[in-house]
């Protein structure tokens, strides 16, 4: 009997990526709950974990060799949970360079930009006061999720998935960011392939439970202006020395 992969989790896009694999893949995991907004991302045994300080992570207690291993960075930790499984990333070589080239757009453009674009959206209303600089990072971002929806369009135009024919680890990455687009300046009416996608990956029961993960850790709850920017003091403008200290406040 294995034991149980530890997952670092917090319910966002990049956490649900994971979950999401682990569903798919019939692994046995636990949730270890990260609280960014509380800066536990920060705590130095997490940090030892993920030395981005950033979720999700795992431990796998089986990893090769049958020796604990820890992996960050949600691309990383998807190659590796296809490598342990052998589902969801070919094996044969161009098979699995078609799944990479799209895990890594994902890693590089959709997840970054919509997190930008979401930033903007979201959260620069209520910790900036200058809306000229607001509106002009909103625009740059929300064009640029834009351009990458009429990627997916066109690829999803010519194939059921990101990388062909098959379901892979490279739609588990972009497939939490893809629904979320419509809330992000973006209409799926002017992409219905990819509206389409979005739609098959939700009805697949792996997914649905994986959404049910730690649906009770997210505080469904209006901050108030105050409480918005001591949370982002956790979350954004970060440098080294921040960190560092952070990491001193949590040890």
């Amino acid at each position: 009997m294995t034991n149980p992969i530890e997952l670092y989790f917090w319910p966002t896009p990049n956490g649900w990526k994971i979950s999401i694999a682990l569903e798919e893949m019939g692994l046995d995991y636990v949730l270890k709950p990260v609280h960014l907004g509380k800066g536990e991302q920060f705590a130095p045994d997490f940090m030892k974990i993920s030395p981005n300080n950033r979720m999700p992570a795992i431990i796998d207690p089986d990893g090769p060799g049958g020796a604990p291993i820890s992996v960050f960075e949600s691309g990383a930790i998807l190659q590796y949970l296809g490598r342990k499984t052998g589902q969801f990333y070919p094996k044969e070589e161009r098979a699995r360079v078609e799944v990479d080239q799209w895990l890594f757009w994902q890693m590089a453009g959709l997840g970054p930009m919509a997190g930008q674009a979401s930033h903007f959206i979201n959260y620069a209303p209520k910790i900036v006061d200058d809306p000229a600089l607001i509106e002009y990072g909103r625009a740059r971002y929300v064009n640029e999720l834009n351009r990458l929806c009429g990627v997916m369009e066109q690829r999803l135009s010519a194939h059921a998935y990101l990388a062909g024919d098959e379901y892979t680890i490279a739609d588990m990455a972009a497939w939490p960011w893809g629904r979320i687009v419509h809330k992000l300046g973006q209409s799926f009416d002017d992409f219905p392939k990819l509206k389409d996608w979005v739609d098959r990956i939700h009805d697949r029961p792996a997914v649905q439970r994986a959404l049910k993960a730690g649906d009770e850790l997210r505080q469904k709850q209006d901050l108030s202006k105050d409480q918005v920017r001591d949370m982002a003091k956790h979350m954004f403008g970060q440098t080294a020395a921040s960190v560092n200290a952070a990491k001193s406040n949590q040890g």
